[in-house]
């Protein structure tokens, strides 16, 4: 009972199909031949059909019909049928005239062709199965993907658990901050919305505009308190409606400042970033002090070269990305449609 369970549905039709037709040929052959002369006739057709049957759908189909190379299926279909025709011919001639006739007759042309005579109706059958098989293939591929999606989505629901447990309890902690201490409120609530940006909309193909904007804004505030000194920074905006934008964009410039052209215990620290809308293109340029030849050397690394890799992708050459230095600054400038 277990072995039932182990195979599949379409391997289970199958062995039943096969099944049913040694059964009809049995119980076909049994008034005239007698049950052992059926059964053996009975169970060599049904090898000889099965034969056919799967030479064509998992060699020939396969091989030579489903790469288009249909004048080879037909000669080696050709072939293959006529050996099998005769190899069936002989042998059950061979076992007619060894164990059940009186007298052995020789195989004859009559015989040959009568033999031959079922061979395109169970070719023809052969893609029937293969249709049938690839039914049930795509069923159960169907049913896979569909399992797999539920537990996604299930998996999903569980990860976000934790997350909202999060935001919850720093919206708890806002709030018994802010009655002590209101600057460390309005940092822990920075925090909470980043976190949100990250979960929420970081995953999606596009955001809004004004969702980056105050996500770089956050962002900055934090790195900010990490910094010993105040630091000159100018954040220009210049956008005249809510437009949509593939989402961290923007994100590499300002993350590459607060990594390599801060100087934590310098008071000179200056950055400029100014966002522009204009002609409908989206402009982005950055600006930040040198700190030093390693600093130069970072800022133009990795991160900038990701990004233009995922620019590629997404607008192909319709984007300008720049980098520039001089002695004392560092600046970078991009530009894409919107």
């Amino acid at each position: 009972m277990q072995f039932l369970k182990d195979i599949t549905t379409s391997a289970r039709l199958q062995w039943i199909s096969w099944l049913v037709i040694f059964m009809m040929l049995l119980f076909s052959m049994l008034p005239e031949d007698g049950f052992g002369q059926a059964f053996v006739y009975a169970l060599s057709n049904t090898v000889y059909y099965a034969l056919v049957i799967y030479g064509n759908m998992s060699v020939l189909y396969p091989v030579l019909f489903k790469k288009k190379r249909y004048v080879w299926y037909a000669l080696a279909a050709l072939v293959f049928l006529t050996g099998a025709a005769l190899t069936r011919a002989y042998f059950l001639n061979w076992v007619y005239n060894s164990w059940y006739a009186a007298t052995p007759s020789p195989i004859s042309g009559k015989i040959i062709f009568r033999y031959m005579a079922g061979v395109p109706l169970i070719f023809m059958l052969s893609f029937f199965f293969r249709i049938v098989l690839d039914y049930f293939t795509l069923k159960r591929t169907t049913a896979a993907l569909l399992l797999q999606n539920t537990q996604a989505e299930l998996n999903l629901l569980k990860s976000q658990v934790q997350p909202h447990f999060l935001f919850n309890t720093l919206n708890n902690i806002y709030y018994e901050a802010y009655l002590e201490a209101p600057h460390t409120a309005m940092l822990i609530e920075r925090l909470s919305e980043i976190m949100r940006y990250f979960v929420d909309e970081s995953p999606k193909d596009q955001v809004l505009l004004s969702t980056e904007i105050s996500f770089l804004e956050n962002y900055i505030a934090l790195e900010k308190i990490r910094i010993r000194h105040a630091i000159d920074l100018e954040f220009t905006q210049q956008t005249a409606e809510d437009c949509h934008l593939p989402p961290m964009l923007l994100m590499t410039f300002v993350e590459n400042i607060f990594k390599h052209g801060v100087d934590k215990t310098s008071t000179e620290n200056k950055i400029t970033i100014q966002l522009q809308q204009a002609n409908s293109r989206l402009l982005f340029r950055t600006s930040n002090n040198q700190c030093g030849e390693k600093s130069i050397n970072s800022q133009r690394g990795s991160g900038i070269e990701n990004l233009r890799k995922r620019l590629t992708l997404l607008y192909g050459d319709n984007f300008v990305l720049e980098t520039t230095r001089s002695a004392q600054t560092f600046t970078s400038y991009l530009s894409i449609p919107v």
